[in-house]
C-alpha cells in the first residue's frame, strides 16, 4: 500500500468539520467515495466536498477495488456491522467512537479484524491533540510527582433536541447507543486516562434518570481503579443548569496536580507550592487530523497508531462495568 484510500461509511455532522476533510490533507492519503443511504445527502456531501464517488449502498462503497481503507461514522448500531463487512472485504478500519454498543460487539468486531488479518482502529483522536500530549508530557517528566489519583467531573446543562419527545437524538436512545451522552461523552474521558495513565482494572458506579426527558439515564457517578493501584472516581450529569456547567479532569500527583478541560479549548494547568502555571496548545482545524496521519502512518508501515480496536474496547468495558449493564447474547 503506497497510499490509502478511503471509503465513508455516514456523512453526518462529525465529518463535516471533524474528521472528513482530513483524509485528504494527510500526506498519502485521499477520501475517495462516501456513502448514505440518502443520495440527495451522499450527492451534495461529494459535491461540496470534492469527493470523487458517491454511493447509497455501503457494499458498493466497500468493495470497490480502488478503496483500501474504510472510515465507519455512523451511529454505533451499525459500528459492528460495517466493520464485519470490510474486514471481510480485505479493508483497513477506522470507526468512530464509542466503538460500539457494549463489549461483545467489541469483540466480535476484534476477531472478524483478526481473522482477516486487517487493522482497526478507533477515532479516540484525544490520543493525538496536542493539549493532551502536552499532558503525557508532564505526566513522563514527573512534574507532579506520582500520580495518586484521578477525578473527572462532566456536567452539561440539556440540548433543546432533548426535549423532542417526537424525535430524540440517536445518543439518548440506549437500542441505537448502547445508553445515553455518558456513552458519547465520557468514553474520550476514560479512554484518555486509558492513555495518560494506564488500563482501568476495575470500576463501579451508579445511574440515575432524574428528568426523564429521554430513556437513557442522564447522571452517573463512578469509582475506578487502575491496573498500576490509581484510584479514580467521576462523575457526569446532562440535565445541570447553564451556570453549573463544568468539564474539569484533575490528576493528583504527590508533589502536584494536573488540571484540563476535556471538550473546550481552555489552558491546561500544572499547580504545585510554587503556584499555577498554565499551558495554550493550538487546537487543530480538523481535531481528527492528527490521529488519521497516526492511522495512516500505520497502514503504511511508518508508525503505531495508539488507538485501536484493543485500546477502545477496553474503554467499553469499563463503561459497561459502571453502567451495570448485562451483555444480550
Amino acid at each position: 500500500m503506497k497510499t490509502v484510500q478511503w471509503g465513508m461509511i455516514g456523512c453526518g455532522d462529525v465529518t463535516e468539520v471533524k474528521s472528513g476533510p482530513a483524509f485528504s490533507r494527510v500526506p498519502d492519503s485521499r477520501l475517495l467515495a462516501v456513502m448514505c443511504r440518502t443520495a440527495g445527502r451522499a450527492e451534495d456531501y461529494a459535491t461540496r466536498h470534492g469527493i470523487p464517488k458517491w454511493h447509497t449502498e455501503a457494499r458498493k462503497l466497500i468493495h470497490d477495488p480502488e478503496i483500501n481503507a474504510v472510515y465507519i461514522a455512523t451511529p454505533p448500531d451499525s459500528h459492528a456491522i460495517y466493520t464485519v463487512m470490510a474486514a471481510q472485504a480485505g479493508k483497513a478500519v477506522y470507526v468512530e467512537k464509542p466503538m460500539a454498543r457494549n463489549s461483545r460487539e467489541c469483540e466480535e468486531m476484534i476477531s472478524i479484524c483478526k481473522r482477516n488479518n486487517v487493522p482497526l482502529f478507533v477515532a479516540y483522536y484525544r490520543r493525538r491533540m496536542p493539549k493532551f500530549l502536552k499532558v503525557q508530557q508532564l505526566l513522563q517528566d514527573g512534574v507532579i510527582g506520582e500520580v495518586r489519583t484521578v477525578s473527572v467531573h462532566l456536567h452539561w446543562p440539556p440540548r433543546p433536541e432533548d426535549f423532542n419527545r417526537s424525535g430524540l437524538p440517536w445518543r439518548v436512545v440506549p437500542e441505537i447507543a448502547g445508553a445515553g451522552y455518558f456513552m458519547d461523552l465520557a468514553s474520550h474521558q476514560l479512554d484518555l486516562l486509558d492513555y495518560l495513565i494506564g488500563p482501568i482494572a476495575e470500576a463501579l458506579g451508579q445511574t440515575a434518570n432524574h428528568a426523564g426527558w429521554y430513556p437513557a439515564e442522564d447522571a452517573v457517578v463512578a469509582h475506578y481503579r487502575f491496573e498500576n493501584g490509581v484510584l479514580g472516581s467521576g462523575s457526569w450529569c446532562f440535565t445541570v443548569a447553564g451556570a453549573s456547567k463544568l468539564d474539569r479532569t484533575e490528576i493528583i500527583g504527590s508533589r502536584g496536580t494536573i488540571v484540563y478541560s476535556t471538550f473546550d479549548d481552555s489552558p491546561l494547568q500544572m499547580i504545585n507550592d510554587k503556584g499555577i502555571q498554565e499551558f495554550s496548545t493550538p487546537r487543530p482545524t480538523h481535531v481528527q487530523q492528527p490521529l488519521i496521519h497516526s492511522v495512516v502512518a500505520d497502514l503504511l508501515g511508518k508508525e503505531k497508531c495508539p488507538s485501536t480496536g484493543i485500546s477502545a474496547a477496553r474503554t467499553s468495558t469499563v463503561m459497561e462495568m459502571i453502567l451495570k449493564k448485562s451483555v444480550q447474547v
